[in-house]
């Protein structure tokens, strides 16, 4: 992919790849089937605990990388492998011609390597005169396009088979016919003869093995047992990341990596190679085996205590299955080599800043990434880090700062909220929303309607005498969250009124402030821990038995992220947990508290589709409450496949990349459309203002309501 040199560049890159319709089809059809075949493969598998052993190996693994590689050295090279060490990419790639041009070696086949794309190998080998051949279909495809992969794992899957056709019939002067196993066999066809008059064949590994010097090699094609066996010299370019102590730490990942990547139990293909082996084509009789690993950062990668756990990654590319943004927009269009979450961070790692500085903007927080790794790499936060490093390098990143200033001061943010009010009036509709934006500004956020600030926030509406039992069965805390307090309170009301029955006291503390997700989504981390600071200097959890919040984002930002942002602050850190300890979402609290009954369960009012928010589902675990909720109050559930992929909304990514939060909601809509749903519920105010504004917009079918609103009217009947 051609690197954008700024934002308005990359998006113009994003709305071409939206375009690219069969590529979207493809791609959602994957994911679709992706879903259903990894949770089936998973099927009687401690999915949790295999997770955790594969993070934990790993980690061990990369404590330790300087004596796996002196243990692997020592027995590959007692097995006749001679074996190297590249600190750079140039180093590698330099080294590698190097031992093409010792050996006398001009034609080169390659099997499918990520390693080598990271390095650009096939370039410098080309501009040095050698003829390089990718031997895996789909990198024989992107390679004869003069393309980058696509997927780490399924490197042309954007490609129709109708390309592919009129490629094979550029490529060898004969029409070729549209049929894909046909296309395979014009591709072998066209393949075998360079495995026979190769020189060199060039590998990557899955795994290096310190104990026994030997690599292990996972693929689903036969390729790459030809590139490593027929020629006579066979040069494995490894990352240092895939060092492994002991065989049966291999196989343990093993049984992870193919059923995260595809589905699969196993590859079609598992090698191993220990050695220079036997080679009918070397004057010796034996295969002149190098092997090069690469170190481009990883290292110091290994030393770092916030970043070490993105080399946990086995190149599985399930980020990229599960992202939203992926699956509009394809692998050309979200990664420089690397590909999905992952490829976010190793980018800035490998390749630089200025290569990531547009990707890195573009990730909605979903965590979709996060719940699917296979190694437990927490992705998002991982995201958030690069996004800050990268930011620190930055100067006059004027929204950023100036989110920091006003947010970090409560009494200025609320003044300038309060007189929206009152600006806004020439902009907005009798309807709530704001009926027309700035032109110049706003011209590509058309796509939903934005609601207007309520005339009196929550704040000014609330009467602490309502909720003041003498015998309380819990004391809460009440956490409004900005954009219910000053643009939905009708959903605090709602939710507190189910709630006067329930013998609880619920304080609000007028002098909470933001919960600082904005900022932290913007890389504004040290704003964000001030925010963090304020609320629990003002809402001591000790004095309640949970503090509320009606905003899953609100929430999971509390409870994930407060004690991180403050971990090395001895005088709050202990508060800081506390403080998330006692955090809770409304669905949650309902049920705990037993406020919505069963009575309506026997008379259905409506139906109800629901929106699972990214920040609850993910971010809180919660997913059976809602849906509980929903029925105990005599809604008719409708469930929907899409229930749990983001909404689009992203907090401000919808307003830096609106043309994929567009698309992404639009996908959102339509499927809770086929469901016949005369309502879609969802717990966070922001998935409100995105699916309602859109809902409105287009004018579906149903309404788009909080679980609060939704459980005050079916308990209303209205």
């Amino acid at each position: 992919m051609q690197t954008a040199d700024n934002l308005r560049q990359y998006r113009r890159q994003l709305k071409a790849a939206l375009k690219n319709e069969f590529q979207r089809t493809a791609l959602d059809n994957f994911a679709v089937a992706y879903r259903d075949g990894r949770e089936a493969s998973f099927a009687g598998i401690d999915r949790t605990g295999l997770i955790e052993q594969i993070g934990t190996l790993k980690d061990v693994a990369m404590a330790r990388l300087d004596e796996l590689f002196d243990q692997f050295r020592e027995k590959a090279e007692a097995a006749g492998a001679i074996v190297h060490m590249a600190r750079s990419d140039t180093e590698a790639n330099e080294l590698i011609s190097r031992i093409a041009a010792e050996n006398n070696c001009t034609r080169i086949v390659k099997s499918k390597s990520m390693t080598a794309e990271e390095t650009l190998l096939n370039h410098f080998l080309e501009n040095q005169g050698y003829e390089v051949i990718e031997t895996d279909l789909g990198e024989w495809i992107i390679q004869l396009r003069h393309e980058g992969p696509s997927h780490m794992v399924m490197p042309a899957i954007h490609l129709s088979r109708n390309d592919v056709s009129r490629l094979f019939s550029e490529v060898t002067g004969k029409q070729q016919d549209t049929d894909i196993e046909k296309l395979v066999k014009v591709a072998r066809r066209e393949l075998r003869q360079r495995f026979v008059s190769a020189d060199m064949g060039i590998s990557g590994a899955n795994f290096a093995i310190a104990e026994t010097g030997t690599l292990g090699i996972v693929s689903n094609e036969g390729n790459v047992r030809l590139v490593t066996t027929m020629p006579r010299v066979h040069v494995a370019l490894v990352g240092i990341d895939k060092l492994i102590p002991t065989v049966s730490e291999a196989l343990l990942v093993l049984s992870g990596l193919p059923r995260n990547a595809t589905g699969q139990a196993i590859t079609s293909y598992v090698t191993w190679i220990t050695g220079a082996n036997p080679s009918a084509a070397s004057d010796t009789g034996k295969k002149k085996m190098h092997i090069v690993f690469l170190d481009n950062g990883r290292s110091a990668m290994a030393k770092n205590p916030v970043f070490a756990q993105a080399l946990r990654c086995v190149r599985c590319g399930a980020c990229a299955n599960v992202c939203p943004i992926y699956r509009m927009v394809g692998g050309h269009a979200y990664g420089h080599i690397y590909i999905g979450a992952i490829g976010l961070i190793l980018t800035y790692f490998f390749h630089g800043r200025d290569k990531d500085k547009n990707l890195i903007e573009n990730c909605l927080n979903c965590q979709a990434c996060k719940q699917v790794c296979v190694a437990g790499i927490d992705l998002p936060r991982l995201i958030r880090e690069v996004q800050k490093q990268i930011i620190g390098g930055e100067k006059g990143l004027l929204l950023a700062s100036m989110a920091a200033y006003v947010l970090k001061r409560r009494r200025l943010f609320h003044a300038f909220l309060r007189s929206g009010r009152y600006i806004q009036r020439p902009l907005a509709g009798k309807t709530g929303y704001i009926r027309h934006l700035p032109e110049v500004f706003f011209k590509d956020h058309k796509f939903k309607m934005l609601p207007a600030l309520a005339e009196k926030p929550f704040r000014d509406r609330w009467d602490p005498s309502r909720f003041s039992p003498a015998h309380p069965k819990y004391k809460i805390a009440l956490f409004s969250g900005c954009l219910q307090d000053f643009v939905y309170p009708e959903q605090l009301e709602a939710g507190l009124e189910l709630l006067l029955t329930a013998n609880v006291r619920i304080d609000f503390i007028p002098e909470q402030g933001c919960c600082g997700l904005p900022l932290y989504m913007l890389g504004e981390h040290d704003a964000a821990a001030d925010l963090a600071r304020w609320n629990i200097g003002h809402i001591d959890p000790k004095k309640y038995d949970f503090i509320l919040t009606l905003c899953a984002s609100c929430g999971s930002h509390m409870k994930e992220n407060y004690p991180y942002l403050l971990e090395t602050d001895a005088g709050v850190r202990e508060r800081a947990g506390q403080f998330a300890e006692k955090v809770i979402d409304y669905s949650s609290f309902m049920v705990l508290a037993g406020s919505v009954g069963t009575a309506n369960a026997g008379t259905k009012t409506a139906k109800a589709a629901y929106h699972a928010p990214c920040h609850l589902c993910r971010g809180l675990g919660v997913r059976r409450a809602p849906r509980a909720l929903l029925e105990n109050a005599g809604y008719e559930y409708v469930p929907n496949d899409e229930e749990e992929t983001c909404c689009g909304l992203g907090g401000s990514y919808s307003f830096k990349f609106p043309e994929v939060s567009s698309a992404i909601l639009d996908k959102k809509l339509g499927t809770v459309a086929e469901t016949g749903a005369e309502i879609l519920v969802t717990d966070c105010p922001g998935c409100v203002m995105q699916l309602r504004g859109g809902a409105v917009k287009q004018e579906r079918p149903f309404r788009v309501l909080h679980m609060a609103e939704a459980l005050k009217a079916s308990l209303s009947h209205v």
